[in-house]
């Protein structure tokens, strides 16, 4: 089958080797500092006071910071390039404008609540010179497992994990395959199974957190800082990887996605707040769009109120069908109008996917 010309935008992510730790830090901290400087102008002078008015409201733009900080990097005595500077800035105000507020969090750079290190860059900043990464003057080797020499760089960002590695993330160009499968599917996901599909696949919940819990524990009793970062990278390392499997599989035999719009945040604040973030909703569905992006097929949330109730065959809510927290232990249950016998996720995929073919029936955006 012969690929499609298309092109999309992907972001690389690659290991920067260890020796280059320093200079990344130090520009880390020039990053943090911009960041703190333009909070500071937007959370003190967001609002002026006008005699016999009030107050009248100050929208800061990006460019607005970027000329009351223009000479930021002279003061400070900064090594950061200049344009890093402004991207910092520049992200500063979307994130303003994203969660509609004047202050946001610090960027802290010392202690043990420390801000994980950022360096932002524009297109074109960094490029691929003999072998290596070369940015702001520096050259960094890299493991490159991509073969970055094929790709013209974009923007993107240096960044650090908690176990202090650096990371260069780029956006590049690349082409989009044509999707191989031609098929539809519905996911519901829950606890018992991190994710249940339509036709019938489970994403088993491995709980990869309350099985390192006992680890986790003596490692914090014994004050083993290092221990601990690398318990909860392994954690982190394993439910990605099994998602990934997971979602690889989908993609590559469905060309329309449908998901419940289940939200983890809002989960996250009650009792199953633990098996919530375990189950990695969030990182599922995020690598289901891009994933679906890059092989041209169609990614769309839903919602799924009633899912789990209505049977997925005539559409009837029966007394028999799960309801709230109190059904949860209803694992099958039989639709009294019709008769059919529904395990209770496979049929609220069903009804996702149904209510996925709605949406695209009334002509969505997504397409």
């Amino acid at each position: 089958m012969k690929a499609q010309t298309n092109t999309i935008l992907k972001t690389l992510k690659v290991r920067v080797k260890n020796k280059h730790s320093a200079v990344l830090r130090q520009w880390a901290f020039e990053c943090n500092q911009a960041w703190n400087e333009a909070n500071a102008i937007t959370a003190e002078y967001s609002y002026i006071a006008v005699p016999e008015v009030g107050y009248l409201r100050n929208n800061f733009t990006a460019f607005d910071l970027q000329k009351s900080l223009k000479g930021l990097k002279g003061e400070r005595g900064f090594s950061l390039h200049s344009q890093t500077v402004q991207e910092v800035i520049a992200v500063h105000a979307k994130a303003r404008k994203q969660f509609k507020k004047d202050k946001l969090r610090w960027r802290v750079s010392g202690g043990s609540r420390r801000s994980l290190g950022w360096i932002p860059f524009k297109s074109g900043a960094a490029v691929w010179k003999n072998g290596q990464v070369r940015y702001n003057g520096h050259f960094f080797k890299v493991w490159d497992s991509y073969g970055l020499s094929q790709y013209a760089f974009r923007s993107g960002s240096f960044t650090e994990d908690s176990r202090g590695r650096w990371y260069f993330n780029v956006v590049v160009q690349v082409q989009a395959t044509e999707v191989s499968g031609k098929g539809a599917v519905g996911i519901d996901l829950g606890l018992k199974e991190t994710a249940t599909c339509s036709n019938g696949l489970k994403l088993e919940s491995k709980q990869f957190y309350r099985k390192a819990e006992k680890q986790l524990g003596m490692a914090q009793r014994a004050n083993k800082k290092k221990r601990v970062k690398a318990i909860h990278a392994k954690v982190k390392n394993r439910r990605a990887d099994a998602i990934h499997k997971f979602t690889t599989q989908l993609v590559r035999e469905h060309s329309f996605i449908v998901v419940g719009n289940v939200s983890s945040s809002g989960l996250a604040k009650t009792k199953m707040a633990k098996s919530v973030l375990d189950a990695g909703w969030f990182m599922l569905k995020t690598q289901l769009d891009y994933k679906s992006k890059a092989m041209q097929g169609v990614f769309l949330e839903v919602n799924e109120a009633y899912s789990t109730q209505a049977c997925s065959c005539c559409g009837s809510v029966s007394v028999n069908s799960p309801k709230g927290r109190a059904g949860l232990g209803i694992r099958e249950w039989t639709c009294p109008d019709c008769g059919a016998l529904h395990d209770r996720d496979v049929n609220a995929a069903r009804n996702i996917l149904a209510a996925g073919h709605c949406r695209l029936a009334g002509g969505i955006p997504a397409l």
